[in-house]
């Protein structure tokens, strides 16, 4: 099987371009660093709900859109590895939550054992 992470946040939509600057360059590291996935997905069709939604989870103002992201990997322990050596690049350095183009503390995140994993063409 593998292992994902998954990310939930707002980015103001006046910032969508410089966002994806970012995600482009932390992609390209985790992938070197042997991720095996890297994908940031901003929301097309998404809709508040009832009771909870995209948009209800990470508290959406006007202006901005919710981006879906996940990064794959082999096994949890990969991810660890990878996360380490991600994390210690110094292309990432000086990334913190005073220059990032999104809201860090509406950001939501975890890690994720598949239960199905299966793939088309």
């Amino acid at each position: 099987m593998s292992y994902v992470d998954g990310f939930v946040l707002p980015v103001p939509k006046d910032k969508v371009a410089a966002y994806r600057a970012l995600a482009r360059k932390a992609g390209k590291v985790w992938i070197e660093h042997g991720a095996l996935e890297y994908v940031e997905a901003v929301a097309d069709d998404v809709q508040p709900g009832k009771v909870t939604s995209f948009p209800q989870a990470v508290k959406l103002k006007a202006g901005e859109v919710v981006v879906f992201s996940w990064i794959r990997y082999r096994s949890r322990a990969h991810r660890d590895k990878v996360n380490r050596l991600a994390m210690a690049d110094p292309r990432l350095a000086g990334m913190g939550p005073d220059n990032m183009p999104f809201d860090g503390k509406r950001m939501f995140w975890g890690g994720f054992k598949p239960i199905v994993d299966m793939a088309g063409e």
